[in-house]
């Protein structure tokens, strides 16, 4: 069985961390095919939402497998773990369609950052989040202190970056971390995802991509792709594209 599956239900995917035995521990392999699946959900015109969740009831994600990183040499755990990750995580964070974040456990360092890479998440009332990495020697690498940064409250996040507490479910669904908390989290997830059959796809992503932009989420990109879609819409495109074509000067009306 792959470490990671998507699978399909109408126009919803569901991708899911399948590493229970080790709480759904990251491993270099699982990025490659989150990346992978990312890709696919993107190109896919059918889908509307992705979901994503972990095996089991105990974590959704404890974070990064340490036996794959721990005997990294400093040099390879910077160039090749800790950038690999923040491409996939940048990827999943990115992508054009509306992403939910099914809590069915533990969130922990990776595993945190990882939920935090989704547009919302819902949590079960037994899971807690946390950032445990000063415990092993380490900071958070995969965007714990700048796009969780974003996410949480200044003082909340130091409390699990330097003080190592965890974070239960009520007070995330306080400060709005968590848009519900719930038993059955991929249940729920499913009900929001559906309300999105009411809701212009392209509508989404263009909002997504202005809210990202706001808060510095891949803005340089994201201000580029609105501009070009509103040129790419013009007469003058159109004109410039076919007196190229045509070996002509072109005319352009400025409309």
């Amino acid at each position: 069985m792959s470490n990671v599956t998507l699978t399909y239900d109408g126009s919803l995917a569901v991708m899911r961390l399948e590493n229970e035995s080790r709480l759904n521990a990251l491993t270099m392999g699982m990025l490659r095919q989150i990346a992978e699946y990312c890709d696919a959900v993107e190109a896919n015109p059918d889908l509307r939402a992705l979901v994503v969740t972990g095996a089991g009831s105990k974590a959704f994600c404890c974070g990064a497998d340490i036996s794959e990183w721990g005997p990294m040499t400093p040099s390879a755990f910077a160039r090749d773990w800790v950038r690999s990750g923040h491409r996939v995580f940048d990827r999943l964070a990115r992508l054009g369609k509306p992403t939910i974040g099914a809590l069915n456990g533990h969130a922990f360092g990776g595993g945190l950052e990882l939920a935090a890479c989704c547009d919302i998440r819902v949590m079960t009332p037994h899971a807690t989040l946390a950032l445990p990495e000063a415990r092993v020697g380490i900071v958070p690498g995969w965007s714990g202190t700048q796009r969780v940064a974003r996410l949480m409250p200044e003082p909340v996040l130091k409390e699990l970056a330097l003080f190592g507490r965890r974070l239960t479910a009520d007070r995330a669904l306080g400060f709005g971390f968590v848009a519900e908390v719930a038993e059955d989290t991929l249940s729920v997830a499913r009900e929001i995802a559906a309300s999105l059959k009411d809701v212009s796809p392209r509508a989404n992503e263009l909002a997504k991509s202005m809210i990202h932009a706001a808060r510095g989420e891949d803005a340089a990109a994201g201000i580029e792709a609105l501009a070009s879609a509103a040129a790419a819409s013009s007469d003058d495109r159109n004109e410039g594209v076919d007196a190229f074509l045509n070996k002509r000067t072109a005319d352009f009306t400025g409309f």
